[in-house]
């Protein structure tokens, strides 16, 4: 008989199977939205963003039925209150963003000096931030809560329970940077993947890594641009300020979350 964590649901290979399955979903329902659009007359993004919903909502309901999970398991796990979570643990977390967006920014900045964008990624990347409702809403708010609800409540749940911590983070964020299908979100999806993961191995809890990637993506869409045409010397005083309320943030949690007998020898 298999051993419980043997058996836990998913494995690497399921969850790359779990993945296929949401790209055809995904894929199957936005090829009929296409043919359908005479008469619903959706544009592009629109039709993405009800593909994505309709196409995790099938994934999401096969799954959680077959494993017998709740959403309120999925959500929340943590023996903390949510609102405990939310009031103390959300707050440091934020204090992340800038560094975050800072970082993450500089190096797609290196490596598109390397490896331009294609006519197809720029197009696609513009049509994710041209500032309409379909595309706030599928960048900041259904992105942040099906990705969560996939990647951090069903993945790397399952991973937690097969692997041991280290590996289960890092094939977390692995998965979650490659689901992108491009290496410049890749990188993005790698590095907040790997933050997320150990929010989440930490909290047990959905709260905290919702919050961090929606206020990722709302400050993206925000200060992108921002971003390309700042001086100099505003982007030193942007840089100092990020890292000093890094600081305070990582400090925060650092409190909170890693046990006492565990600091200084990991995070």
């Amino acid at each position: 008989m298999p051993s419980p964590k043997s058996a836990a649901f998913p494995s690497a290979v399921q969850a790359a199977l779990l993945f296929v399955a949401l790209f055809l979903c995904e894929f199957v329902i936005g090829a009929a939205l296409r043919d359908a659009n005479e008469w619903l007359e959706l544009n592009t993004m629109q039709i993405g963003v009800l593909a994505a919903v309709l196409g995790n909502g099938c994934v999401f309901a096969v799954v959680m039925h077959a494993q017998k999970l709740t959403y309120r398991e999925l959500f929340h796990q943590s023996p903390a209150s949510a609102g405990a979570v939310l009031m103390l643990v959300v707050p440091p977390v934020l204090l992340l963003v800038p560094a975050l967006l800072l970082t993450i920014t500089s190096a797609l900045n290196l490596l598109m000096r390397v490896v331009p964008l294609s006519a197809w990624e720029e197009s696609m990347f513009s049509r994710m931030a041209d500032g309409s409702i379909a595309a706030v809403l599928a960048v900041c708010v259904l992105a942040p809560l099906l990705e969560e609800m996939l990647f951090r409540g069903i993945v790397l749940r399952g991973f937690l329970q097969r692997y041991p911590r280290g590996q289960a983070i890092f094939m977390s964020a692995l998965f979650f940077g490659a689901a992108h299908m491009n290496i410049y979100q890749f990188v993005v999806g790698f590095v907040m993947g790997t933050v997320l993961a150990w929010l989440y191995e930490r909290t047990r809890s959905l709260i905290p890594c919702i919050a961090l990637h929606a206020a990722y993506n709302i400050t993206t869409l925000l200060l992108a641009d921002w971003l390309d045409a700042a001086s100099p010397s505003r982007l030193l005083w942007a840089v100092l300020l990020a890292l000093v309320a890094a600081v305070c943030g990582v400090l925060a949690l650092r409190a909170m979350l890693v046990p006492r007998a565990a600091r200084g020898t990991s995070a």
